[in-house]
């Protein structure tokens, strides 16, 4: 497996409202910021709560990263460079391909997850969680290349679910069981995914989306 085209990368990807930046520790006190905001939200979200949580939660997620298992950003608007939350990449995959096929010898993640995806109230119901999408998935897709793309959130997360679906993602089914949930039970998680050849008709209706 070959971790290293990824245990390096740092990109900042940018658009027209937000900014998304490697996540680092002076993007603690924004956090702080941005989830103190309305925590009644995070019901279902591991989402850091004060200055020590976040520098937590800087850490893991760069130690991820360090590690080639993550990409992780802090979210920022554009116009005052104020954080609005974090997202990432992660469960990126590399398949053994065998020597004989084209794909053998790329350095590129073939499939990847996108999630740990939390926004401040003052975010939500506006172009920041689509834009920071299309960012991401333009990454994957064109960049990276991936093959899919894939999300997994609580079974009853309604509002997560309705964005996925607005995004494009498709349904797959529910994973019984399949991880520890923000309150510490067994969670049953919805899967949703958008496969390459999907990817120019989605890529067609976020870009309408951010300039609605």
């Amino acid at each position: 497996m070959h971790t290293e085209a990824v245990t390096h990368e740092n990109p900042t990807l940018s658009g027209r409202h937000v900014r998304l930046e490697p996540l680092a520790h002076h993007h603690a006190d924004g956090l702080v910021s941005a989830s103190a905001s309305d925590p009644s939200l995070y019901q279902w979200s591991p989402v850091p709560q004060g200055k020590a949580e976040a520098t937590r939660y800087i850490e893991t997620a760069r130690a991820w990263r360090d590690a080639g298992s993550a990409v992780p950003f802090a979210i920022l608007r554009v116009e005052d460079g104020v954080v609005l939350g974090s997202t990432r990449f992660w469960n990126i995959e590399r398949w053994s391909w065998p020597s004989s096929h084209p794909s053998y010898g790329r350095t590129t993640p073939d499939a990847c997850e996108i999630g740990y995806t939390w926004l401040a109230r003052n975010a939500i119901r506006t172009p920041v969680n689509t834009e920071s999408k299309l960012l991401m998935l333009n990454y994957a897709f064109e960049t990276w290349k991936v093959l899919r793309v894939c999300f997994h959130t609580d079974v009853r997360n309604q509002r997560s679910r309705a964005a996925l679906e607005r995004i494009g993602g498709q349904f797959e089914g529910i994973l019984r069981a399949h991880r520890m949930a923000a309150d510490f039970i067994p969670r049953d998680s919805a899967r949703y995914s958008i496969l390459a050849v999907e990817w120019p008709s989605v890529k067609e209706k976020l870009n309408q989306k951010v300039k609605n």
